[in-house]
């Protein structure tokens, strides 16, 4: 990576974009974001970033903001109630459009953070091809195109125990007893930030694989544990997520991709749940980083 040249962030004041922005600070690398928020910005970061006011659907705002950057690293998600209705635009037009233009300009290398991974047949199987088939469209761009690229494939962050956490209750709708993937946020960052800066990992994607995979009732276990309470696990039927989604759908969609989600959690596939400690070991080979564990997270949440 040439030297005294800007990072791009796309997506850099979101849940993952965030920590990659704050790990590249922390290497002392110029980075750039491009956000409608720059009040956001500039709580997150102060002064340590270069803010590009714009929103990701104006060709123009792209342009701009590719000026003079040796590195793209695209993190955007619309799965939050204000912009799933943008999803398509956002994921997918928006991203194919940032392809395009570093093709154009001759930025060679990408960093794409994508989800942990993509089985068309399971997909098909639940009736979720929504989904998946935003990002599908985009690796598949991304592996047509000439840039020297690498996607990151990232599961749930350990956040989403917490978020369905309520008092000593943890809500796990469907039962969630199949082992699925995770992984902390900071440490999608800090591989984020190293994958960017390096020349070497064109053509290569890795899943973002925590240290193990676990289900929702073991980690009530540990959460008991932990906070000297007895966390219950409160099983609500999927099905009637199903119906909740399907009835508020017109007015909020958001739902909708939330019942997807948890359908496959529940159907998350065994061998993939087995494939987790080896994808995490080839992460500590090929990156150097501290990883943090799901046990790490509740011992803070409970301290």
């Amino acid at each position: 990576m040439e030297e005294n040249k800007k990072i791009l962030v796309f997506g850099g004041t979101g849940h993952y974009g965030q920590r990659i922005v704050k790990s590249l600070l922390a290497k002392k690398v110029e980075v750039r974001v491009l956000t409608r928020n720059p009040d956001k910005a500039q709580t997150l970061f102060g002064n340590s970033v270069e803010v590009v006011f714009g929103d990701v659907l104006s060709k123009n705002c792209i342009i701009n903001s590719l000026k003079d950057v040796s590195g793209v690293v695209i993190s955007l998600s619309a799965i939050n109630p204000k912009q799933i209705r943008q999803m398509k635009r956002i994921e997918l037009y928006a991203v194919i459009s940032i392809i395009e233009k570093m093709e154009i300009l001759g930025i060679d290398r990408l960093v794409f953070i994508s989800v942990y991974d993509l089985r068309i047949e399971l997909l098909k199987r639940l009736k979720i091809m929504k989904l998946g088939e935003i990002k599908l469209a985009v690796e598949k761009r991304i592996r047509e195109s000439k840039l020297n690229w690498t996607i990151l494939g990232c599961p749930p962050s350990f956040e989403i125990f917490f978020s369905l956490l309520r008092g000593t209750r943890l809500i796990a709708p469907g039962g969630c007893k199949n082992r699925i993937a995770c992984q902390s946020p900071d440490d999608l960052g800090e591989v984020a930030s190293q994958a960017i800066l390096r020349n070497d990992l064109g053509g290569k994607r890795f899943r973002m694989a925590g240290p193990e995979a676990v289900n929702f009732p073991e980690v009530a276990k540990r959460m008991s544990v932990y906070s000297g309470k007895k966390i219950k696990l409160f099983t609500p039927p999927l099905l009637l997520f199903n119906v909740i989604s399907w009835i508020v759908k017109p007015f909020n969609p958001f739902i909708r991709f939330i019942y997807y989600s948890l359908k496959l959690m529940n159907n998350f596939p065994e061998d993939l749940a087995e494939q987790v400690p080896g994808d995490h070991q080839l992460l500590l080979a090929e990156f150097d980083y501290q990883p943090k564990s799901l046990d790490d997270e509740i011992a803070i949440t409970f301290r």
